[in-house]
């Protein structure tokens, strides 16, 4: 705790920038990129929050394909592209329920399907599995581990290490990469 994982996450799709140092995506120091710039970068990277930033106000149709509008996506292939990211995750048939009537796994997973509709190259996800009972959180655990067998590339802050056993790890502390 304290040890700066979620700002680390955060500093990837330039949330917050580094106060000292360097953080590089792509051969991109991210700290230096113009605020213009930060949506392109945005567009590769999918993203999980601890508090999964869910719209309570839309289905679970439309919160998967918010990122697909913002990037102008193809209004004809985009509810292809929906239904299988909900349908990885496992919620294909909820699709026109709303956040509220899911559960803390559903919701999760619903912001993972969120993440991974662009089919980004990179997942940041900050304590994915942190409020999940194990069952779900190993569930979760797996579809991480799925998109990272595909070839995508999947950056997470966990105090639980059990649920990602074949992950490289960067140990922190007090803000600085210390292995």
């Amino acid at each position: 705790s304290g040890a700066g994982k979620s700002t680390l996450i955060r500093m990837v799709p330039v949330l917050e920038r580094p106060s000292a140092g360097r953080v590089t995506v792509n051969d991109v120091n991210v700290g230096d990129l113009k605020r213009a710039a930060i949506p392109y970068l945005r567009r590769n990277l999918g993203m999980v929050f601890q508090d999964q930033k869910l719209l309570f106000d839309r289905n679970i149709f439309e919160n998967v394909l918010l990122p697909l509008s913002i990037a102008v996506f193809s209004p004809k292939e985009a509810p292809a592209r929906v239904r299988a990211a909900l349908d990885k995750v496992g919620l294909l048939e909820r699709e026109q329920a709303f956040p509220i009537a899911l559960s803390g796994g559903e919701q999760q997973r619903l912001a993972i399907a969120r993440a991974v509709v662009s089919r980004p190259n990179l997942i940041l996800a900050d304590e994915p599995t942190a409020h999940l009972d194990m069952e779900t959180a190993a569930d979760v655990a797996t579809i991480f581990a799925e998109f990272n067998r595909v070839g995508v590339t999947v950056m997470l802050a966990t105090y639980d290490r059990s649920l990602f056993p074949e992950a490289r790890r960067l140990r922190l502390s007090h803000g600085s990469v210390v292995s």
